[in-house]
């Protein structure tokens, strides 16, 4: 576990230097076609690239609650939620107690975030409340838990504020490209450029996203779920949790392409393809390979 942990610090280093690189590129390059010198282009993309990896990494918690449009719990009307974290506190062997919060929608999914341990959140759907039952539940947090303590939350909160904050960026480059090429230099070199530059951030920005998701790796998911059969002694309770998800079709109208790696399971539903197994750029092991993994511990 200590080994996954650091690896996990590791990994969120490595993200946010990509992250800065590739933020001070778009930024030099929208600084040039604005005009601007060189020198103060490059410093003013350093900056901004670093202001914005300092702000997203300490207000990860609260643009993702943001996002998802998620309340506070409480125990007057999440009572049975209070109670199972409660009871699961004294196992998890947690630093500090995260923050409960719900999302009001029919899909039962659950995500953990914060930038540490003691700066953490577990958030669930009022579908997951009303869907499963105690041990079911109890499953689910357990699993949320285990990412907290294994440090994924740190690593998926970068990865998605940084991989949303670069999607938005780049359809503001796109912008100002068609911005700029209507103006009265459009044959010049430097307009040119920001054209081929353009198109290529549009094309591999995508890429990028779900190759930056991808560096937390499926493993993660693994992990939490043998941590939470540890936790709760109780593997069966997660394997019933975990199918009862999989056969819901109801989609999670907050999630998007950025937040997807939190859930527990994937939050869009497909059930036309039937597969079984995961793809390539999938975000989460197929539910099969994880039941298979969890009974293989019983």
């Amino acid at each position: 576990m200590f080994e996954d942990i650091k690896r996990n610090k590791m990994k969120s280093g490595f993200i946010v230097g990509v992250f800065i690189l590739i933020i001070t590129l778009i930024i030099y390059y929208l600084a040039m076609a604005f005009d601007f010198s060189a020198p103060v282009a490059i410093v003013f993309a350093l900056l901004f690239s670093i202001i914005t990896s300092w702000a997203s990494y300490y207000n990860s918690d609260k643009i993702i609650l943001s996002v998802t449009k998620a309340r506070p719990a409480t125990e007057e009307e999440d009572t049975k939620l209070v109670h199972i974290f409660d009871a699961l506190m004294i196992s998890a062997d947690l630093p500090a107690r995260p923050r409960l919060y719900v999302v009001d929608d029919p899909q039962p999914n659950a995500f953990a975030t914060g930038r540490n341990p003691q700066n953490s959140i577990i958030c669930v759907t009022t579908g997951l409340l009303e869907k499963l039952d105690y041990y079911e539940l109890e499953g689910v947090i357990a699993h949320e838990m285990s990412h907290i303590r294994n440090y994924d939350i740190m690593l998926s909160a970068i990865v998605t504020v940084m991989v949303g904050f670069l999607v938005m960026i780049s359809d503001l480059f796109s912008r100002s490209l068609f911005w700029r090429g209507s103006s009265k230099d459009d044959d010049s070199k430097g307009n040119a450029i920001l054209m081929i530059i353009g198109l290529i951030l549009l094309i591999i920005s995508p890429i990028i996203g779900q190759i930056m998701q991808m560096a937390l790796s499926r493993r993660r998911e693994y992990l939490a779920d043998a941590t939470a059969a540890e936790i709760t002694r109780n593997p069966q309770g997660l394997i019933s949790a975990l199918r009862k998800l999989d056969d819901d079709t109801n989609q999670l109208k907050t999630a998007n392409k950025a937040t997807e790696n939190l859930f527990i399971v994937n939050p869009f539903r497909n059930k036309k393809n039937g597969k079984k197994k995961a793809g390539l750029f999938d975000t989460h092991p197929s539910i099969d390979d994880r039941i298979e993994a969890l009974q293989n511990i019983q």
